[in-house]
């Protein structure tokens, strides 16, 4: 049974990864639920809770509220919320129970601005999907609600797809600034993550975008067709966690057939800085149960869809050395050396 599973935890989902990329932007956050939605966003799918705020709301539908449909309590909390707080738009993020009955989010939006003044948009989310999907339809609805065209500014990149879902509470900007350094001196915008709200309205005058995450692939190309912003796709190696350690640890092993798995970028930029070290011929692999890019992907590499698939590549791929969430390995493949790349959407692991 391809989604059943008996030993893997389930993986932070589309809704924790659409709110991970608001959080930071002074936003009024609607998570369109019953409340055990916005519970587990805020509980357990969110580090930056333990050190700031954020205007995170529930709709709190009961079930005649949705069996009825009635928006127009929705709408009265939302508008209330937002006459006492002072943001900078709404984003209404989908669950399951707007999924099964077919609210009309597009309507919700265009009578909120009216009556509020402020820009609202909303993602598709359903709660069906991984924790990425739902980052990367949320980058794209802040491009195509916010994007405008402007003075290029040539010290100005812009990052696409940070997320305490992929790097944990890490500091992105101070982690950034050898990048920074290696792009001569320029001022590099993780959005989201450090680059604010009125960062994100500039988002089309930046001379180019520095994707770090496949969740921000879409954007970037969204960016690049409407406004001419060219982009690289690639997790720069301070984004990595313990990279040194696991460096020194694959120095002192004799190893030829690795696996890393992680979100694609992430994964890759590890690879690739193994290849520096490690013998040539040495055999490195990248698998991810999240997107994979086929642009950004190598001859060999894994698209994990499923438990029992991923149980089956542990065991029929010969592997000398794992690297990856620990989590990932409390299945029963056999004793296979592995040194731990902490995921947050897989572990809650920072």
């Amino acid at each position: 049974m391809k989604g059943l599973r008996l030993y893997l935890a389930p993986f932070a989902p589309d809704q924790a990864g659409a709110a991970a990329v608001l959080c930071e932007l002074g936003g009024l956050v609607v998570i369109v639920d019953a409340g055990g939605c916005a519970g587990n966003i805020c509980g357990f799918d969110e580090p930056r809770w333990f050190s700031r705020r954020s205007a995170v709301f529930s709709a709190g539908l009961r079930d005649m509220d949705a069996i009825l449909g009635r928006d127009d309590r929705l709408i009265a909390k939302i508008c209330d919320a937002s006459a006492k707080l002072k943001k900078n738009f709404i984003a209404l993020i989908g669950t399951p129970v707007p999924a099964v009955i077919g609210t009309d989010y597009r309507a919700l939006c265009r009578i909120l601005t009216s009556k509020t003044g402020l820009p609202a948009f909303y993602v598709d989310t359903d709660g069906t999907r991984l924790y990425d999907d739902g980052a990367s339809r949320t980058w794209l609805a802040l491009t195509r609600t916010f994007a405008r065209q402007g003075k290029k500014a040539e010290d100005r990149v812009g990052v696409l797809g940070a997320s305490p879902m992929d790097f944990g509470n890490i500091d992105m900007q101070a982690a950034l600034k050898e990048q920074s350094a290696r792009m001569g001196g320029a001022r590099l915008l993780p959005y989201g993550m450090g680059a604010g709200f009125e960062d994100v309205l500039q988002m089309a005058c930046v001379r180019e975008n520095l994707v770090i995450a496949p969740s921000g692939l879409a954007a970037a190309r969204f960016l690049q067709k409407e406004f001419a912003i060219p982009y690289k796709a690639c997790c720069v190696p301070e984004l990595i966690p313990g990279l040194e350690q696991i460096l020194r640890e694959c120095k002192k092993r004799s190893v030829r057939n690795i696996l890393i798995v992680h979100q694609q970028l992430l994964a890759g930029s590890l690879r690739e800085q193994l290849r520096r070290f490690l013998p040539p011929g040495t055999v490195i692999r990248t698998g991810t149960f999240f997107k994979m890019d086929r642009d950004c992907m190598e001859s060999g590499d894994l698209k994990i869809s499923s438990e029992e698939e991923w149980i089956h590549v542990l065991a029929e791929g010969g592997w000398d050395l794992l690297i990856g969430d620990k989590l990932l390995f409390d299945v029963p493949a056999g004793d296979i050396p592995f040194l731990p790349l902490p995921h947050f959407a897989v572990s809650g692991g920072i």
